[in-house]
């Protein structure tokens, strides 16, 4: 299938590893110019030369993404390296897990208020591409999480307050041909990342935790990569204000 990507600009928050070095790659091996951030300029300037050896524009930068004039500053940056925006996918998140203060604090400044201020930033630029094109994204990476609790946690009700703004910019933004889609991921396994980590530290936890899902694995970063890409892009443009489970069916909730 054509995604209708090829010379569009896409800029992806967390960018360097796992399900955002995926989406990244794969908007750069359908024709799309990419910009990445992260915090580590290190892996930056690593995955940029990879993403410019696929043969497209690619950008990046060491962003704290907790810092909102520092990141809106970024996005304004990358949008003129690029030549516009096409496509957001605001994937950066804290990952705490606890009930504390510090961590609901953590979790909203970085996960909240990153895609909060990284749209603010884009907006501009995708209300230019819509009505140059007919159509721009804001996809949003959230979890299955948001809608699963076995205990108080910061973790979940973070990326269900995701879930809620995204519709409320889908539906806001219609008229101006602006989607905004969330892809929720279930368990997902790279090395370095969490469940990586889990199966080190707990290896008996991580084969009950996978054991409970029916396909009886986790998914790859690639597998979120295609389903937010697809979302993100033309083919996909009358979706619209959608949270898409990319779970596996560990959940057992029905969408209507």
């Amino acid at each position: 299938m054509d995604l209708h990507l090829k010379g569009r600009n896409a800029i992806v928050l967390g960018g360097t590893r796992g399900i955002g070095r995926a989406v990244a790659e794969t908007f750069a091996a359908e024709g799309a110019n990419v910009a990445i951030c992260a915090r580590h300029a290190d892996q930056v300037k690593e995955a940029v030369a990879a993403l410019t050896a696929k043969g497209v524009r690619a950008a990046g930068a060491s962003v704290d993404i907790t810092d909102g004039a520092a990141l809106k500053a970024w996005v304004e940056k990358a949008a003129a390296e690029l030549g516009g925006v096409d496509a957001l996918v605001s994937n950066a998140g804290a990952m705490a897990q606890g009930p504390d203060p510090a961590s609901w604090e953590s979790n909203f400044k970085l996960d909240v208020l990153g895609a909060v201020n990284a749209f603010d930033a884009a907006r501009p630029f995708l209300e230019k591409a819509a009505e140059a094109n007919g159509d721009a994204s804001f996809t949003i990476i959230a979890s299955v999480s948001a809608a699963e609790a076995d205990h108080a946690s910061s973790y979940g009700p973070i990326k269900a307050a995701l879930i809620h703004y995204a519709k409320g910019l889908a539906r806001q933004h219609a008229k101006r041909r602006i989607r905004t889609n969330v892809v929720s991921p279930g368990m997902v396994y790279f090395k370095g990342g969490v469940w990586n980590m889990v199966e080190e530290g707990n290896p008996d936890f991580f084969k009950q935790a996978v054991a409970r899902n029916p396909t009886g694995r986790c998914a790859t970063p690639q597998e979120i990569a295609n389903a937010t890409v697809f979302l993100a892009s033309p083919a996909s443009s009358y979706t619209t204000g959608v949270n898409l489970l990319v779970d596996g069916t560990i959940s057992r909730r029905v969408n209507f």
